[in-house]
């Protein structure tokens, strides 16, 4: 019951949202699930956690190049698409994109990281600031995604688990894109699943990534599967 109340108050304060923008905005949000119940860590009294005492501390992830398709094709991209996504900043989750031309589309697309070609590009600002937290060097370039918790599974000090995916450069570019289908022109809603990204992961043995790597890549390929697009 806890469960379906708080659905419901996120999607009646998602059409409230939308309700005060212009007839000409798509509203998308993204939202992280673990064990079917919406993450949020900026509620101190929020606990996520299981039977084995897996508990999330952070998630944070870069969202890039949004665009919107029809027919495979592109009608409608974003300018300067580059998004920090935060599950303890509500205000992160929730992005929106004109559409001054109310043009039709039936998938969205999106990138999980950042380009090469702005990797390589200098100091950035906004969301892409180095304060931000989600950047390693020039060399290693930005931070694509962040999961960070504890669990009882892992040997490691105070059970810890860190995974930072990213890496631009060959053979470890961890850059990848979801095209998902959606029937909905105004409220997107794209949930990450934090228990399908975990499915592959053994936390007994990888428990932690903090630089680019062949782990890395295969994790980024696993994250970009275990985003859908639910109904509001």
């Amino acid at each position: 019951m806890k469960k379906f109340r708080f659905v419901v108050f996120f999607i009646f304060s998602l059409i409230q949202f939308v309700s005060a923008q212009s007839d000409s905005t798509i509203t998308v949000s993204f939202v992280a699930h673990y064990n079917g119940k919406n993450v949020d860590l900026s509620d101190s009294s929020f606990v996520a956690n299981d039977s084995n005492h897996l508990q999330i501390d952070a998630l944070r992830f870069y969202v890039s190049n949004i665009c919107f398709l029809k027919n495979g094709t592109v009608v409608l991209p974003e300018k300067n698409s580059f998004h920090l996504i935060d599950a303890s900043n509500k205000n992160s989750q929730t992005l929106s994109i004109k559409n001054t031309n109310k043009i039709n589309f039936d998938e969205l697309s999106f990138s999980l990281g950042i380009d090469s070609t702005t990797n390589v590009s200098g100091a950035m600002g906004a969301d892409l600031d180095p304060t931000k937290g989600m950047y390693w060097t020039w060399q290693s370039g930005y931070i694509n995604f962040k999961l960070e918790g504890k669990s009882n599974n892992c040997p490691t000090r105070n059970h810890a688990f860190e995974f930072h995916l990213g890496g631009y450069q060959t053979p470890f570019n961890c850059l990848k894109t979801a095209t998902l289908k959606t029937t909905n022109q105004k409220i997107i809603i794209v949930v990450f699943d934090i228990n399908q990204f975990l499915s592959v992961v053994d936390l007994s043995t990888l428990n932690q990534i903090m630089s680019p790597s062949k782990t890395a890549v295969l994790l980024s390929e696993q994250a970009i599967k275990s985003f859908k697009i639910i109904d509001p």
